[in-house]
């Protein structure tokens, strides 16, 4: 049962989490080029643009709530292998709610509040999108930490 449920937790981590990193890093730089389309063709490349940016927030909005089975998943894989108490899913377990947290209440937030202005067509300013951009790699190294102490962690016995 332990190998089913590690394979279904990293599955999930991979379909779950891998397209709301990559969307969330593509939002801000796509955002930054709605008005720049606008200007050339408005009809078109504007609207396009605009249903990009569009798209990058509902695939980051989808995929954080399917994310939610990746730590479910992996409680129940940590409960099968007795190592609820290691230190190093501890430390796993604050980093993904922290990560968590940054996408609930500083991404997602800021993704609609740009998307909003976007679609008003009234200008969207730098420093919005570069702040959206920080607590996007924020939140993506979080992650790519957990990956790592996944992948290491410290103190096992599996030589891994």
């Amino acid at each position: 049962m332990t190998k089913i449920l590690l394979t279904l937790h990293v599955l999930a981590a991979i379909v779950a989490v891998g397209p709301v990193t990559v969307a969330a890093s593509m939002f801000p730089p796509a955002a930054r080029r709605v008005p720049a389309a606008a200007r050339r063709v408005p009809a078109a490349d504007g609207a396009v643009a605009v249903g990009t940016v569009r798209l990058l927030h509902r695939i980051c909005r989808v995929y954080a709530a399917v994310g939610v089975s990746v730590p479910v998943l992996g409680l129940a894989t940590a409960l099968a292998m007795g190592v609820l108490s290691s230190g190093w899913l501890i430390a796993s377990i604050a980093l993904t709610a922290a990560a968590a947290g940054i996408l609930i209440a500083f991404v997602l937030p800021r993704q609609e509040e740009l998307l909003d202005q976007l679609s008003a067509e009234r200008p969207v300013a730098h420093s919005a999108t570069a702040q959206l951009a920080m607590f996007t790699g924020v939140f993506n190294l979080l992650w790519a930490t957990v990956t790592v102490l996944m992948i290491v962690r410290p103190g096992s016995t599996t030589g891994a």
